[in-house]
């Protein structure tokens, strides 16, 4: 399953179930905020969310896992795109009655708006109920435990800014061997500085951490000046594109592949050695192809552009 989650506005966190999933890619929506869409493969989560809406991006996350895309509604014209497609049998929005399994956390005291949640425990008593497909999809991937012998630089700390109001950073912490996650707490305008808390998973009480962070440069453009002014972007995430994957403490310099439009990429060396990566969590990055990247002292800062 594939779950849209909110990351803002901000009272929303902590979320529920980030640590649980497999995959995560935040990516850049409007306003100069971001969003999730966790991969759940091979855990459950009584509580995922808050589930918010769909974008055209997440169509490419939905065919690369051959996932159940879970939103909660969208823009008219992506709503009315994906059901187009053939993948409009595998989306997911709140209905009437449990099936589809949203609902809200009592112990979250928000607007409905912002305190819908979905369970995927439940969910295979409605793909058995509707009728819809119940195979697992087989995906393959490549992960090691060996840290990999090419080269690639210290990387102790990622920061990737998104805009003056979203912006993260990964600390890696070599003693459990993975990145741990901060989260901003308000925006630099007028000079303040940046201001970060530990981002935590409502479920399980744990900081949100990551075995591999990647980060991924793709193309963001708008279908027509009608779009543009509603910051409804496409995110290309087809072909190849540049990439930085960052475990064991170490940042290298990739390439992002995506061969066949129903598999997960392909991460490997500018020259074409795969890159494995380390077993557990990845969280990606997804950032404009005209982005920017620097690095020294074992600190890697990426920020975010778009046409």
């Amino acid at each position: 399953m594939a779950i849209k989650v909110a990351n803002y506005p901000r009272y929303v966190r902590p979320q529920s179930g980030l640590t649980l999933a497999d995959q995560v890619f935040e990516y850049y929506i409007e306003g100069g905020l971001t969003r999730y869409i966790a991969i759940f493969y091979g855990n459950d989560s009584e509580w995922v969310g808050p589930v918010r809406s769909g974008r055209f991006f997440d169509e490419h996350i939905a065919r690369m896992y051959q996932a159940y895309l879970v939103f909660k509604f969208a823009d008219k014209r992506v709503l009315e795109y994906l059901r187009t497609t053939d993948i409009a049998d595998f989306l997911v929005v709140p209905s009437e009655g449990a099936c589809p399994p949203f609902r809200l956390m009592p112990t979250r005291k928000l607007e409905a708006y912002n305190n819908n949640y979905f369970n995927t425990t439940l969910w295979g008593d409605c793909v058995r109920k509707n009728g819809l497909p119940a195979d697992k999809p087989y995906l393959s991937g490549n992960f090691s435990p060996d840290v990999p012998q090419l080269g690639g630089a210290p990387a102790l700390r990622v920061f990737t800014y998104f805009s003056k109001f979203s912006y993260n950073q990964w600390e890696y912490k070599p003693e459990i061997g993975e990145y741990f996650r901060f989260q901003e707490t308000d925006d630099t305008l007028d000079g303040k500085e940046e201001a970060y808390a530990p981002l935590t998973d409502n479920v399980t009480g744990l900081q949100v951490h990551a075995a591999n962070v990647v980060v991924l440069f793709a193309y963001h453009e708008f279908a027509n000046p009608y779009q543009e002014d509603d910051e409804v972007y496409h995110i290309d995430l087809t072909g190849s594109g540049e990439a930085y994957v960052f475990r064991d403490g170490v940042g290298y310099p990739a390439r992002w592949n995506r061969l066949y439009k129903d598999q997960p990429l392909l991460l490997t060396t500018p020259d074409g050695v795969p890159i494995p990566l380390r077993p557990g969590i990845t969280f990606y990055e997804v950032i404009g192809s005209n982005s920017y990247a620097s690095q020294g002292d074992g600190e890697w800062f990426f920020h975010h552009t778009t046409p």
